[in-house]
């Protein structure tokens, strides 16, 4: 017979599990839905209007989650997210009619909004104090694993309809890991009115934390690759600099989330924003010494990301009930802001300065949420 304590962490390993394999499909459908627009004519400013609907179902959703939770509970809405994206992205192969691909674009964006939130308010639940920086650590790997795993898989499958299906299944197969009874699920809270305002005022620092990683994590994706090439590197070796800064985001989580268990959480992510900033300033230099380079940004982007990874762990140790989930939900708003405005702050520092506008922009971002983070009077 399985422990209690066993049970919990098999529990928590299947959470993971299906928020890791949703993550690729999350980034194996993001690039292939733009892929396939380019393939049929449209333009840059259209994909990124049809790129833009995932975010307006983010906004859509995640106002209403609190209530959603308290009713349904997380079980039912991971099951019922996981599906409903699966169905959504084998309707985008069969609907040829491209203007009907907006809806089917708001509608996956709310299915990754509510399992991202879900996910995130399941796996803290099932923590303790003594491990719950190491179990939000391991949540975060895995989920920048399978961000990994997306685009790895659409190299080898293709731009094709296969593909759609293939990220189809994977979203629906994802259900076997939650739906067991024996997977221990959050019991269900009192339902209330969606209050944005007030979790934003309860956890400033955690939706600052959230604007930050989306708004960095974002303009990194985009620039990072063009901003080596600028710097001389070829295309094929920008790339691998791209994978080794996630492979660290990934590596580096287990021993940050070792360390927010055994010393201040709030002091950890402080001293995490400040290397963040400082480090960030040296990369024009570090590019110029490609082993130095590699080094630097495995290790920037494990400490990088294990900001977010810390204030997980803060908001869980603070947060329960519908107050954990209506916080994870405003966080699922910042991040729809920091995208927004991440890409653009950065695409207009490059036009200042192709050498420290990138990396300029982001010391300045991680340097301003250090002193926002010591200014707050909150927690969190």
């Amino acid at each position: 017979m399985t422990s209690p304590r066993w049970r919990r962490q098999l529990s928590v390993a299947a959470v993971v599990a299906a928020a890791t394999t949703f993550g690729l499909t999350y980034s194996l459908s993001a690039p292939l839905i733009a892929m396939s627009l380019v393939a049929r004519g449209h333009s840059s400013l259209f994909i990124g209007i049809n790129a833009a609907m995932h975010a307006l179902g983010v906004l859509l959703a995640a106002p209403l989650l609190p209530g959603l939770a308290a009713r349904f509970g997380a079980r039912t809405l991971t099951v019922c997210a996981l599906v409903l994206a699966g169905i959504l992205l084998f309707l985008f192969q069969l609907w040829p009619i491209i203007w009907l691909w907006f809806p089917l674009r708001i509608a996956l964006g709310a299915s990754a909004e509510v399992l991202f939130v879900m996910s995130e308010t399941w796996t803290n639940v099932l923590s303790d104090e003594r491990t719950r920086g190491r179990t939000m650590a391991i949540y975060t790997a895995a989920l920048s694993l399978g961000m990994v795993l997306g685009p790895a898989l659409l190299s080898q499958v293709g731009v094709n309809d296969r593909a759609f299906t293939i990220g189809a299944i994977i979203a629906v197969a994802a259900v076997v890991f939650v739906i067991p009874p024996w997977v221990l699920a959050p019991a269900r809270s009192e339902p209330e009115r969606a209050q944005p305002m007030r979790y934003v005022k309860l956890a400033p620092v955690a939706i600052a934390t959230t604007i930050l990683n989306a708004g960095v994590e974002t303009a990194g994706l985009s620039f990072i690759a063009l901003y080596a090439t600028g710097m001389g590197w070829s295309e094929h070796r920008a790339m691998q600099l791209i994978s080794t800064l996630m492979l660290g985001a990934i590596l580096l989580q287990i021993p940050i989330g070792w360390l927010a268990d055994k010393m201040d959480k709030r002091r950890l992510a402080l001293i995490l924003a400040w290397i963040s900033a400082v480090t960030a300033l040296l990369w024009p230099f570090a590019l110029q010494e490609t082993q130095l380079a590699f080094a630097m940004v495995f290790v920037w982007g494990g400490l990088f990301v294990g900001i977010y990874t810390v204030m997980l762990a803060m908001v869980g140790s603070r947060f329960q009930g519908s107050d954990l989930v209506g916080v994870y939900a405003v966080m699922g708003l910042a991040w729809g802001a920091g995208a927004l405005i991440g890409p653009t702050m950065a695409g207009v520092a490059i036009l200042g300065s192709a050498q420290f506008g990138l990396p300029g922009m982001i010391a300045v971002a991680c340097a301003l949420f250090a002193v926002f983070m010591m200014r707050s009077r909150s927690s969190t």
